[in-house]
């Protein structure tokens, strides 16, 4: 697909979910390209509108981001409980879950997004499938990898670490864990899926999120909306 038209779909999207935010609002802010959209248009409204609001980042990258766009920062300690949260999505199935974790930083974006009253994702059209068939990427405890891929192995899963190019050095967490990618085919109970993985000793957090209340689909013709 034409990197142009890719980069349009993610904006209507990134804009649509942007659009939600109120002044007074205590907004997650999520990670990736689509996250990064958002977070920049988030800025731009407190600019232009003077909008008074607090964000939670779900990584270090979005922290340094926002700081950069004039969002002001807070923490989990100080507002457990948010209005909202803003993120991208890798794919997203009919019924709204999800899986996450592609820039490695699902851990910190499922807990901020359980804080939230409100998940909002923003996804380019592409990513929007009947059901759920990309690896899901497990946050790994460094000691307990060969453990891990075991266990993913007896759920009939095939493991991969993941490294950072094709035969570059191991991908790192910022909570200095590795990450595996189980691939389990197609995902026909994503529930269930997430329940299971949630118990394999040695992952941290896994990527499937089944709590998305609305999904923001940008495409050639404007954005779609949908919710649970």
């Amino acid at each position: 697909m034409n990197e142009d038209k890719k980069r349009e779909k993610k904006e209507k999207a990134a804009e649509s979910a942007a659009s939600l935010i109120k002044d007074g609002m205590v907004v997650g802010l999520g990670t990736g390209s689509t996250a990064e959209i958002a977070v920049r248009r988030i800025g731009n409204r407190i600019k232009e509108e003077g909008l008074k609001l607090l964000g939670i980042p779900t990584s270090l990258q979005t922290e340094m981001l926002a700081i950069e766009c004039g969002i002001p920062i807070t923490s989990l300690s100080e507002h457990p409980s948010l209005h909202i949260c803003i993120d991208g999505a890798d794919q997203v199935d009919s019924q709204l879950n999800l899986i996450k974790g592609g820039w490695g930083s699902h851990t910190r974006e499922k807990i901020v997004s359980y804080a939230a009253k409100k998940l909002v994702i923003c996804i380019e059209e592409e990513k929007l499938v009947e059901l759920l068939n990309r690896p899901v990427p497990l946050e790994v405890l460094p000691y307990a990898v060969k453990i891990v891929e075991n266990q993913v192995k007896e759920l009939g899963g095939v493991p991969v670490l993941r490294r950072e190019g094709n035969k570059g050095r191991y991908f790192i967490t910022e909570g200095g864990n590795l990450i595996i990618d189980a691939d389990f085919g197609i995902i026909k109970n994503p529930e269930s899926m997430n329940k299971t993985l949630s118990s394999v000793v040695g992952s941290v957090e896994h990527g499937i999120f089944t709590n998305a209340t609305e999904v923001h689909v940008g495409d050639e013709k404007g954005v779609r909306i949908f919710k649970k």
